[in-house]
């Protein structure tokens, strides 16, 4: 649901699928990772509080059914936070059922904001942030033009949890390449660790048409993994994943892009995740005609 006409596309986790979503900002302001062409036709900008309330006002007719909401487009986050808090405000007074305000956010907008900022952030009801960590790996995450270091990828997300906020992290099978696997898999799995969110999704690189990753695909500068390479890959990454027992990470992997679909809590089920993980490879191991578009349209 949203009352938008806005330039650009509008995207959403799949959790968000019956939320209100509200768009804050058009685009994503760093648009430069080598592997997305989400927002390639708008240029980024924020909206200005008319253009907020707008949206705000055209759902309070259906007030009594909206519990959550979704603030769009990239990254929510990178609005200064005294319009974010004054945003959460007036959900919170328009919307009597609301239970949870949730938004994407990239790394640097999680490392500019203070501590405090993001406790009030909290207080005020912004409850879950997705957030596109994709590698752990330094390599990686200079290849594909991410903006931050590994370490400053952890920072960003262990921010998060560290403000009480639920913490979405989303990596991707495949990023590195056939060159790269190895490395991204063990050093995402430090990533986790360290970070230790309450929710981890993996998904399955996609060879997006107009992303940079696609044209050194076709040019033969990157290699990408046959699915029963990308369940080793997945393999090696949950192996990695050493939670404290009495964590509990869900862990998904149910996106349109994954070759098979897994589910398990972290580190509850990992045992049985590794085996699900490697009845899939063998599975898949007969698989020669894979598209290395993944099904893109």
């Amino acid at each position: 649901m949203y009352f938008d006409n806005a330039e650009g596309p509008v995207f959403r986790p799949p959790s968000e699928a019956h939320s209100f979503i509200l768009r804050v900002t058009v685009g994503c302001s760093h648009n430069a990772c080598t592997y997305c062409n989400m927002y390639k036709s708008v240029q980024f900008r924020t909206r200005p509080m008319n253009e907020i309330m707008d949206q705000i006002h055209a759902a309070k007719p259906y007030a009594m059914h909206i519990r959550r909401i979704f603030l769009a487009d990239g990254n929510a986050l990178v609005l200064a936070t005294d319009k974010l808090l004054a945003i959460l405000d007036a959900l919170a007074r328009t919307f009597p059922r609301l239970q949870r305000v949730a938004c994407y956010a990239g790394p640097r907008d999680m490392l500019n904001k203070t501590p405090a900022e993001l406790e009030a952030l909290k207080a005020a009801g912004l409850k879950l942030v997705y957030y596109g960590l994709e590698s752990g790996d330094d390599v990686v995450l200079s290849r594909v033009n991410k903006g931050v270091t590994a370490a400053e990828a952890i920072e960003a997300g262990q921010r998060i949890v560290a403000a009480g906020i639920k913490l979405s992290v989303m990596i991707i099978a495949g990023l590195g390449g056939k060159e790269h696997s190895a490395r991204h898999a063990a050093n995402t799995a430090r990533a986790a660790n360290a970070i230790r969110p309450q929710m981890l999704s993996a998904l399955t690189l996609m060879l997006y048409r107009g992303s940079e990753l696609l044209e050194q695909f076709e040019s033969g500068r990157f290699v990408p993994l046959p699915p029963a390479e990308i369940m080793e890959e997945l393999y090696e990454l949950v192996s990695g994943i050493d939670l404290p027992p009495a964590e509990h990470c869900l862990f998904r992997s149910n996106h349109i892009s994954n070759h098979i679909a897994l589910a398990a809590t972290l580190p509850k089920d990992k045992d049985r995740l590794l085996a699900d993980i490697a009845a899939a490879r063998k599975e898949l191991a007969d698989v020669t005609d894979w598209d290395p578009y993944n099904n893109v349209e």
